[in-house]
């Protein structure tokens, strides 16, 4: 599959998102954050592809994976169309192979030459035996917070704790990140990853190329896809992001890939079993940002100034 059709299937699904909002269905927004909490090990496209194709998608897999684990998909079931990149070597003579070529006079390294089309299925579609149980956060931080902690503290931002910065929950400027002193684990837990999505998303030009309150949703949309995917139920106002877009599917697509990227990092320094991922080996800087602040406004509803 050329590289030309892999981007129209994701502007495909971006371009559905953009009109489903536009006439008024904002929760479909919702459904596409939820989808990158669940695969947040996927590329952008897929995640695009899997929540345009079965929005209500939690745990998905092959046929082979499935069945390695006992269980089958149902008869009838329609698979979920995502792509999967071929990867081979480049001969000296531009040919990309799996297998050294034996006309190369050295052996190429390994690259990306095409995507080619893969049909997975979710755990809803399947039958047969328990999967097992995995670890469920329900609300309880401890483990994740500390983590957390340690993975602020790899991109060189300092943190500090203040009960003068109420009613704000948090801030960050220049590397510098504060917390209200004495929130709840969870929602101190949240405070920081919107807080830390700033430092990671809102620096150099890009910064100066967008506004206030769209660099406040994308931190609020991180803390969305972070707190759902450790277990967490966390107010957002991410419902309303088309808005800040007026309509626009390429700024739309930009700012999601780039929420769906800085969650990934996070995440991936999180659960023990993905410290090691491609993501949570990514390398970040840290560079001045301008001020941040994550304030509770006297309606009771959660928002970032």
């Amino acid at each position: 599959m050329k590289l030309e059709e892999v981007n129209t299937r994701t502007k495909e699904a971006v371009d559905f998102l953009v009109a489903t909002l536009e006439s008024g269905h904002s929760e479909v927004l919702t459904a596409y954050l939820g989808a990158m909490a669940k695969f947040h090990t996927y590329s952008f496209g897929n995640i695009m592809l899997i929540a345009r194709q079965k929005p209500d998608a939690t745990n998905v897999a092959g046929v082979r994976t499935w069945n390695s684990l006992g269980r089958f998909v149902k008869r009838g079931e329609k698979g979920i169309f995502i792509l999967a990149p071929m990867v081979g070597r480049r001969s000296t003579k531009d040919v990309a192979t799996d297998e050294p070529s034996e006309d190369a006079t050295t052996e190429g390294q390994r690259t990306l030459y095409g995507f080619r089309a893969v049909y997975v299925f979710d755990v809803s579609q399947t039958e047969g035996k328990d999967l097992p149980t995995l670890t469920e956060v329900n609300g309880d931080v401890s483990g994740y917070r500390e983590r957390l902690f340690k993975f602020v503290e790899a991109q060189s931002v300092e943190l500090s704790f203040s009960e003068r910065i109420g009613p704000a929950k948090g801030y960050s400027y220049g590397g510098k990140i504060t917390l209200l002193s004495g929130m709840q684990p969870a929602e101190e837990f949240s405070t920081l990853v919107h807080e830390i999505a700033h430092e990671m998303l809102h620096r150099g030009d890009r910064r100066t190329l967008t506004t206030k309150q769209v660099r406040e949703t994308e931190a609020e949309a991180v803390a969305f896809v972070v707190c759902q995917s450790v277990g967490l139920q966390n107010g957002t106002a991410s419902q309303d992001y088309i808005q800040l877009w007026h309509g626009d599917a390429n700024l739309l697509r930009e700012s999601l890939q780039a929420v769906q990227q800085t969650a990934a990092v996070i995440l991936g320094a999180l659960p023990p079993s993905l410290r090691h991922s491609p993501q949570s080996r990514s390398k970040q800087t840290t560079a001045p940002s301008g001020i941040h602040a994550r304030c509770v406004l006297t309606t009771g509803t959660t928002t970032s100034n």
